[in-house]
């Protein structure tokens, strides 16, 4: 049964807000992203959690740990509601409220998204969705922030959906609708009209990048060490255009298939702070595009690609007093699990990039152990043992 929530800044320090995003993981968990995320509970002590899609791995929600596929909806639902505890128990355990989009990966199953939302409902922490308005995604809606007394909306977040249902394409359509930026619009009116006439300052998230996203890399040469890991559809090389953009960035950005003047819009509404994405797992920056600040955030997941440096969280720090200077930084893995030799055993033994690097190890050492075992056993066998 969720509570009726209404987010306050709190007194006599900063607003929180901590981003989460692709933790893509499934009904059996990859323990070491849990520790880390609890760690960064603890840590930040955030005011508020949002979760910016790829929640869980949705499609691998029909598999057994032996890989075996059922097409039983029982099953699957079972699965889904083990990897949404995974992911949700730690924050409502500390008493945070929490929030979420979904992502490409949350939809690709036969579990529908109201029935995901009703899920998450049944956590008492959990707050939002848009059950009002069918045009839009139930995972289209905004937060006001209300300022320490409770009084007057000081802030707000935009919760865009930007990754559908399978089109039977093989690719969700992957965009922010139509229908949801003309919401934006009449919404950010609504709360101009509520604050005297002034945009009322925002964060706005959604899972894929807008298309413009990709001005922000450039061609460069095979050698170049920026160049990234995972490249475009061309296959070509390309680095982020450190001119324009602060961070890195280990693959060339996938973004929204589709766009129908997402920051033509926001530029008109004068109230975003800045437009926030997840969905590409190993790029950390910051930039602008056309007057619109541009944060990117990389995975928490440690079930999916990524790198060692791009595994982690976003916080946002927001002063009452002056809400439109909105500060951010990424805690790393490593950053809050320290670089010892259990943590860095532990992203050995969890991360996916090391995959192939364990069964080798693994398979050598067994190799030897059954050699050794075999010329041990014949050097007894020649003593007459």
């Amino acid at each position: 049964m969720q509570v009726e929530r209404k987010i306050c800044f709190p007194k006599g320090r900063k607003l929180r807000i901590m981003q989460v995003s692709d933790v893509q993981d499934m009904h059996f968990i990859r323990r070491a992203m849990v520790e880390m995320l609890e760690r960064a509970y603890d840590t930040v002590q955030p005011d508020l959690v949002v979760l910016t899609g790829d929640n869980i791995h949705g499609n691998h929600l029909d598999e057994d740990r032996l890989g075996r596929k059922t097409d039983e909806f029982s099953v699957i639902l079972r699965h889904m509601v083990d990897a949404l505890y995974y992911v949700a128990e730690p924050i409502e355990k500390r008493g945070i409220p929490f929030c979420m989009i979904f992502g490409n990966h949350d939809d690709l199953n036969p579990v529908t998204k109201q029935e995901q939302a009703d899920l998450y409902k049944d956590y008492p922490h959990f707050f939002g969705l848009n059950d009002s308005e069918p045009q839009l995604d139930c995972d289209t809606y905004n937060v006001p922030i209300y300022t320490s007394d409770g009084e007057k909306i000081a802030f707000n977040l935009w919760m865009l959906d930007s990754a559908g249902k399978d089109d039977g394409t093989g690719k969700g359509f992957e965009y922010v609708k139509a229908e949801a930026i003309e919401w934006y619009r009449r919404r950010s009116d609504a709360l101009k009209a509520q604050n005297g006439g002034a945009p009322v300052p925002s964060l706005m998230f959604q899972h894929v990048p807008v298309p413009q996203v990709r001005e922000l890399f450039i061609p460069c040469g095979e050698d170049d060490p920026n160049a990234v890991k995972w490249r475009g559809p061309d296959g070509l090389p390309y680095k982020l255009d450190f001119e324009r953009a602060d961070g890195y960035a280990d693959e060339y950005p996938d973004v929204c298939d589709t766009d129908f003047g997402q920051l033509d819009a926001i530029r008109a509404q004068g109230d975003v702070c800045a437009l926030v994405f997840g969905h590409d797992h190993a790029n950390n920056f910051i930039s602008e595009l056309d007057g619109v600040k541009i944060i990117q955030t990389p995975a928490a997941s440690f079930r999916s690609y990524g790198t060692a440096r791009a595994r982690g969280v976003r916080v946002f720090e927001i002063g009452e007093d002056d809400p439109w200077n909105v500060d951010t930084y990424t805690l790393s893995y490593y950053d809050l699990m320290g670089k010892t030799p259990r943590s860095m055993l532990s992203f050995f033994m969890s991360a996916d990039e090391y995959d192939r690097t364990r069964v080798v190890a693994f398979g050598a050492a067994a190799a030897a152990a059954l050699l050794g075992g075999t010329a041990l056993a014949v050097r007894r066998l020649r003593r007459g043992k």
